[in-house]
């Protein structure tokens, strides 16, 4: 499948939604994120704009970047509305060939996942090249399969955090494995619904 399928299938998954008013966050991003003194921040695959806002709310200048014209153009439009167009940049990358310029203090990958063909770890490699000494790569994959997800593979399989971790090779002398785990967590979907799902997280920290 070509970029064209890609882009076309993205925007129809963002048009198909109605525009959020103001996204919630990700569980995982204020769990890691809450301590962290504020500084540059990437979000990857930014979506409707959750994870963006809410660390602009914390002080964060943020780069949100999606493959999808319709979620940038929303955010965008959304941080002017909150007040935070000044700390939230919304840029349309595909990640395939393209990735945002800059450093930064937090890179955040969550639930990166698509059904066209994309080299997840040299875009997640990159990633960690992007960060500044001290910096960390916060990587949120599912680890399980809710029953609104685009995705209803029964045969799926999710890499483990550590295989993730094996397949983005760094070197441990730079980076290090802050934290790989499975955590579980009531999640809420479109229309309310609720079910217990697996998130894979992985924290690493690039070294001073």
């Amino acid at each position: 499948m070509n970029t064209t399928d890609a882009v076309m299938f993205w925007d129809d998954v963002y048009a198909a939604r109605p525009a959020a008013t103001d996204p919630r966050p990700n569980a995982r991003l204020t769990e890691v994120v809450a301590s962290l003194p504020p500084g540059d921040a990437l979000d990857l695959g930014c979506g409707a704009g959750g994870d963006a806002l809410w660390l602009a709310r914390q002080g964060w200048h943020v780069t949100a970047a999606d493959i999808s014209a319709v979620a940038v153009e929303r955010l965008a439009a959304l941080a002017r509305a909150h007040g935070l167009g000044g700390r939230v940049t919304a840029v349309r990358h595909d990640l395939r060939d393209s990735f945002p310029q800059g450093g930064f203090e937090l890179i955040c990958a969550h639930y990166l996942h698509t059904p066209f063909d994309l080299d997840r770890a040299a875009v997640l490699r990159s990633a960690a090249h992007a960060l500044r000494p001290d910096g960390r790569l916060l990587i949120v994959d599912h680890g399980s399969t809710a029953p609104w997800s685009w995705n209803q593979d029964p045969d799926v399989r999710y890499p483990t955090p550590h295989e993730v971790a094996a397949g983005i090779d760094l070197d441990p002398a730079t980076w290090t494995v802050e934290r790989a785990d499975a955590p579980r967590r009531i999640a809420t979907g479109p229309g309310g619904r609720t079910a217990e799902v697996t998130d894979h997280v992985l924290l690493i920290r690039r070294g001073a």
